[in-house]
């Protein structure tokens, strides 16, 4: 069984449905509301160990109900919480999503995870040293993925740098990470609106741009690749980019190729897009083999 080891925010996720989104000013009518676990790094914990890896979570919760209810999930679906810690006096995170007109909008308040430093992730080193690939996104400090960044860089570990929420990052941290994952919006913040084919050859296999319903772009050294996504139904689109890390770092981690790496990633996407929840929607390897078979 590979080894993931996931360095990233765990919260709850606070999630409204409705037919579209207000204007400013505007009150509307909502259709539902839901509590849910989620964060970028305990989804993609979540989704990776749901597609047989052997997964451990680097983070913090707070001391509340959310904190419990956040490791408890964590806990159910295999993931190992020996270094998700509680702060004391300290709320969770918590991310408040609206569902409306297709896709979904979020507001990230970090909470416990502001406290996911250099020094607390340090106490986790072996296990980071061990893994096969980590993973690491940005809702939780900057110096942190700085840090995560060096390590892995200095004991040959596989990074994937998913740098989502967007904002600016560290030129020797892009060159240092073995695997750079943005969407098009985060690409936009990355780079400065520079032409995408120019950068995506500039850092060939390492730059890696989801684009949705179109696939996934990247340069394979030689020309521009582009894997197409799966045609689903979509029910509900928060957590698919979490997905999709976590199943393109299980399938790099098993030593498949990037090409082969990219299709397994795509088709748990399109999958998660299927049913509700970030961690509602993420399938099984079982569900995702079936797929990749037709």
């Amino acid at each position: 069984m590979v080894k993931i080891v996931v360095v990233g925010s765990s919260s709850m996720d606070l999630v409204v449905t409705s037919p579209r989104r207000p204007e400013a000013g505007e009150t509307i009518i909502g259709t539902s509301f839901k509590t849910v676990p989620g964060g970028k790094g305990a989804n993609q914990a979540v989704a990776a160990a749901r597609l047989g890896a052997e997964v451990t979570l680097i983070g913090c919760v707070g001391d509340d109900h959310y904190g419990s209810l956040i490791v408890d999930n964590l806990q159910k679906n295999g993931v190992s919480t020996d270094f998700v810690k509680p702060v004391t006096g300290v709320e969770s995170g918590t991310a408040h999503i609206t569902l409306a007109d297709g896709n979904n909008s979020i507001i990230v308040v970090k909470g416990a995870n502001d406290f996911i430093t250099p020094d607390y992730v340090e106490k986790a080193l072996e296990s980071i040293k061990k893994a096969d690939v980590v993973l690491i996104q940005q809702e939780i400090p900057e110096e942190t993925v700085e840090y995560v960044t060096d390590v892995c860089a200095s004991n040959e570990v596989k990074l994937v740098l998913n740098p989502a929420p967007a904002r600016k990052i560290n030129p020797e941290v892009i060159s240092k990470a073995t695997f750079l994952t943005p969407n098009e919006h985060e690409y936009q913040v990355l780079f400065d609106g520079k032409e995408r084919s120019e950068m995506l050859a500039a850092l060939p296999n390492k730059l890696i741009i989801t684009e949705g319903e179109h696939g996934v772009r990247y340069h394979n050294g030689t020309e521009e690749v582009v894997i197409p996504s799966y045609k689903v139904d979509v029910v509900d689109t928060t957590g698919a980019g979490d997905t999709f890390n976590a199943a393109f770092a299980v399938a790099l981690a098993e030593r498949k190729s990037i090409t082969e790496s990219l299709r397994f990633a795509n088709c748990a996407a399109s999958l998660s897009v299927t049913k509700f929840g970030a961690q509602g929607g993420m399938p099984t390897r079982e569900e995702v083999e079936r797929v990749v078979a037709k």
